[in-house]
């Protein structure tokens, strides 16, 4: 998983040129050194809420499909973020409609796996996108 600084720095100011490909290089360069040390199950994750900004982890969110460059299931840790109580102006309590509507965001452009607290909730997101690709057409 991505992080910026350390927890204790991570949000002090969270700056970047392009969050989407520096993240991408980031997670590759950390593939080659698990790969160097004979780890090959590997996951990415582009750390949302770990050192970025709303504006970078909305940009990540739109741009997700990028990290399928990095030929390894990607994974999306959008639970009760920040992101979504800053943007809608309430408590994590109360962001589980957002989480479900950024979970689902992010099955879209690619997430494999989703990292969450509501399990339930998080379970009908991805049985409506399965269902969604099931019957599309063309």
């Amino acid at each position: 998983m991505h992080m910026q600084g350390t927890p204790e720095t991570m949000q002090a100011q969270p700056a970047y040129t392009d969050v989407t490909a520096e993240v991408i290089r980031w997670l590759a360069d950390k593939i080659v050194a698990c790969t160097e040390a004979g780890i090959h199950d590997i996951w990415v994750d582009p750390g949302f809420g770990f050192g970025k900004t709303t504006e970078h982890n909305f940009t990540l969110l739109r741009q997700l499909s990028a990290f399928s460059v990095l030929q390894k299931p990607i994974v999306a840790g959008l639970s009760r973020k920040s992101m979504i109580c800053k943007t809608l102006g309430i408590l994590p309590v109360d962001a589980l409609n957002g989480t479900t509507v950024l979970n689902t965001i992010a099955l879209l452009h690619g997430a494999q796996v989703l990292r969450v607290h509501d399990v339930k909730e998080a379970c009908e997101a991805v049985q409506l996108v399965q269902a969604l690709g099931k019957h599309s057409t063309g």
